[in-house]
């Protein structure tokens, strides 16, 4: 895809995002956006980076507070989607998969993403909006013990267009990971792990100026000290 086609596909996925959460306000819903289409609206001044590289988007990925699970039912039957029920049955309702009148397929978790690691949401959702907190979404991507290229990308951007502190206003809750690390040594070894990885990355990207690639350099260092 060239640069023309990324910027229409993320148009048109954001629009949609739009639409869900505008619902979603309609039935006090409490539903954040994470995954890639959340690095793209959380980083606007970088996402261009993610052109050059040719990142594309492929769907929305979305967070809900258990308690909106009635609500976000209706929400769903309002915008048309069809569900597959037996990812509902597989993960006793913690995670939803519809498809919409396009296609176009949407998961649903529910106050955690339990992938490789477990991110809780729990009382988290409000901090930031439209999509998660900045260090969830972090967090988000550093938890996946088999990394690729993707999803460093996204870590690179998101790295780059914010600041790393100790609080969740606009910057990158360093104090919260960092006692999340230090409560769990499995979780503490993957992100250093996937942080050192970024730092590779970040030199073999040849679209980086050499101020970005320092920019990033010190932020990921700053997360491993």
């Amino acid at each position: 895809m060239d640069t023309n086609q990324l910027i229409a596909q993320e148009n048109e996925l954001t629009q949609l995002l739009d639409q869900i959460l505008q619902k979603a306000n309609e039935y006090k819903a409490v539903v954040r956006v994470l995954g890639a289409l959340a690095i793209r609206v959380h980083c606007p001044q970088f996402k261009h980076i993610e052109y050059k590289l040719g990142r594309q988007l492929t769907d929305i990925d979305l967070v809900a507070d258990s308690h909106s699970y009635r609500q976000l039912e209706k929400v769903t039957a309002q915008l048309g989607w069809s569900e597959n029920k037996r990812v509902r049955a597989f993960s006793a309702g913690k995670r939803l998969l519809f498809f919409g009148t396009d296609g176009m397929h949407f998961d649903v978790f529910f106050d955690r993403l339990s992938m490789c690691h477990e991110i809780n949401f729990k009382g988290r959702l409000e901090i930031d909006y439209p999509t998660i907190s900045l260090v969830d979404l972090l967090l988000e991507k550093m938890q996946i013990v088999e990394i690729n290229e993707k999803d460093l990308i996204d870590t690179m951007v998101l790295l780059l267009e914010h600041n790393i502190g100790d609080t969740s206003d606009e910057t990158i809750d360093a104090k919260y990971l960092r006692s999340l690390c230090a409560s769990d040594w499995g979780l503490w070894r993957t992100v250093t792990m996937n942080l050192n990885k970024v730092k590779s990355y970040l030199f073999s990207v040849t679209e980086l100026s050499e101020q970005e690639r320092q920019n990033g350099e010190t932020k990921v260092a700053r997360l491993l000290q």
